[in-house]
């Protein structure tokens, strides 16, 4: 049977090229979408309904993403493995991201509510059937600006930096239940809705200092993803993985 993989934010962007990548390779899909219901169907006509449905819920909502998650078991029978990739309200653009000194701790608590809140409750809530199995995979979007802000995105990066901790911390406890949790972080992507506004410069810039001497892509990071979801990685756990092009080296 295939695996059945639910993509947070999943309508367009990364996510899209994510949920695509993984149904190009064999999985089921559940694609969540908050508003974009035209963008999620249309994406689900092109993978076909025997392996994708759109569901929509704000996962930033607890109840609303335990319905996500009992609505894409009823679909699917199962779901295997969770991808958090939901993104609330962010651009990239260097040049109207707030100064520290302009920025609000409600600026902080937005992406912290859209990053940790919303994979706390989505892991919480597919956990009583990972449990059950004894196993599961939980796959977290991060990023590598928490190692090199090439442009200091303050409360997008904390938020991101935190997830890291989040995913090592379920890593240590659930493994004992054959759960796995990991992070890919990719580079700045070009391009996606988030860096559709990210100029020209910065793009050349992080192009010139990386050892490939290019942009990392959605594809790069989607690739990396499905290699998580699968089988052949059932020995990586609590792990941050960098895709971007050897920019950052850990």
């Amino acid at each position: 049977m295939s695996r059945t993989v639910l993509v947070t934010g999943s309508s367009r962007g990364l996510g899209a090229v994510v949920a695509k990548t993984l149904a190009e390779k064999g999985f089921r899909v559940v694609i969540n979408y908050y508003k974009s219901e035209e963008a999620a169907e249309k994406l689900v006509h092109e993978i076909g309904r025997e392996n994708a449905v759109a569901i929509q819920a704000d996962v930033t909502d607890r109840e609303e993403a335990e319905g996500l998650i009992a609505k894409g078991t009823e679909y699917f029978g199962q779901i295997d493995v969770v991808v958090n990739n939901a993104l609330v309200g962010f651009k990239f653009n260097p040049d109207e991201q707030k100064a520290f000194t302009e920025l609000t701790w409600d600026d902080y608590q937005k992406q912290l509510d859209g990053t940790l809140k919303a994979a706390f409750n989505v892991v919480q809530s597919v956990m009583p059937q990972f449990i059950s199995r004894q196993s599961g995979d939980i796959i977290s979007i991060g990023t590598n600006l928490y190692q090199n802000p090439v442009v200091p995105y303050h409360e997008y990066t904390t938020a991101k930096a935190g997830l890291i901790g989040f995913t090592r911390n379920i890593a240590s406890e659930l493994g004992a239940y054959g759960i796995k949790a990991n992070v890919v972080s990719g580079g700045l992507l070009k391009e996606t809705d988030a860096s559709a506004v990210t100029t020209p410069e910065v793009f050349d810039l992080i192009a010139r200092s990386t050892p490939l001497q290019r942009v990392t892509t959605p594809q790069d990071v989607a690739n990396m993803v499905v290699h998580l979801a699968s089988e052949d990685a059932s020995g990586i756990t609590g792990q941050n993985i960098t895709v971007d092009g050897g920019l950052t080296m850990n």
